[in-house]
């Protein structure tokens, strides 16, 4: 394991306990109502059409809020993710709600050691994950390994643009990298990204950024077809903190001039059909 795999996973270990308690991710809703589905995956699901009957594979799924929720719209799910706190968490939500979704352990470059090439209708990723990953071109060729001909990617993530800006109590700063670098930005950051009094100790991460232009010729360079593309002015939590303002469904926007900034966006490809 390298060291950025190695850094990144202790982070991810750590918070697990703590995402699965907190409300922002809202486990007991899932508990209660067995109709709710998660705010990511409610955001886009005009956009994700009918699942009834998928065979689906959420990509760094996490506790498996969104891998649930992807379920209960009639898609058959399977979770992947390198965080083995992450998965316990993700298999007592899924069982404790009686939904049919195996959760597997593997980084995503790995996937293809643990799970059948080609055997997926709809592969899902949500907010927050490709930033985990140093290259996207390897990114999109085990996407399209996975994929069954005829199967599609959907994506909804940070939007690169935002991900070279910071926050500070007066200004926002165009401050890191916008295209892919072969060295990853280190932030030491003692919180996250939820509501939550836990105290951490692993504390640094290792993150890249890819430019939109980079995920989608990586994407066109592992032979999949571009079939849509939207770029939203928000995302669902408060990445510019002071600066953003939020929505009826917890979406956070720029409070000035929100047109300025595409906050997220939306990818849709297919792997074409065999002749």
């Amino acid at each position: 394991m390298d060291d950025s795999l190695t850094v990144n996973l202790a982070n991810w270990d750590e918070r697990a306990a703590a995402h699965a308690a907190s409300p922002d991710y809202g486990v007991d809703r899932f508990l209660t109502d067995p109709t709710f589905i998660s705010q990511v995956v409610a955001f886009d699901r005009p956009r994700l059409g009918a699942l009834d009957g998928r065979t689906g594979l959420h990509l760094q799924c996490h506790i498996g809020t969104d891998t649930i929720s992807l379920s209960r719209l009639g898609a058959q799910m399977t979770g992947l993710d390198f965080s083995g706190a992450a998965l316990e968490e993700a298999r007592r939500l899924a069982d404790r709600t009686g939904a049919p979704v195996r959760f597997v352990q593997s980084d995503v470059y790995s996937a293809l050691d643990v799970l059948e090439p080609a055997s997926f209708d709809l592969l899902y990723t949500g907010i927050g994950a490709l930033c985990w990953l140093p290259n996207i071109a390897r990114w999109a060729e085990t996407v399209a390994a996975l994929l069954a001909p005829g199967g599609r990617l959907f994506v909804r993530d940070m939007h690169p643009m935002l991900a070279t800006l910071e926050a500070h109590p007066d200004r926002i700063s165009l401050d890191f990298p916008y295209f892919e670098k072969p060295e990853p930005t280190i932030f030491d950051g003692p919180g996250t990204y939820v509501a939550t009094d836990a105290q951490f100790t692993s504390t640094v991460t290792h993150e890249w950024n890819h430019g939109l232009g980079e995920i989608v010729s990586a994407l066109l360079g592992a032979g999949m077809v571009i079939t849509g593309l939207a770029e939203h002015d928000s995302v669902p939590w408060e990445a510019l903190p002071g600066h953003m303002s939020v929505d009826a469904d917890g979406e956070w926007r720029l409070t000035e001039r929100p047109w300025r900034l595409a906050a997220s966006f939306t990818l849709q490809a297919q792997r074409p059909s065999l002749a």
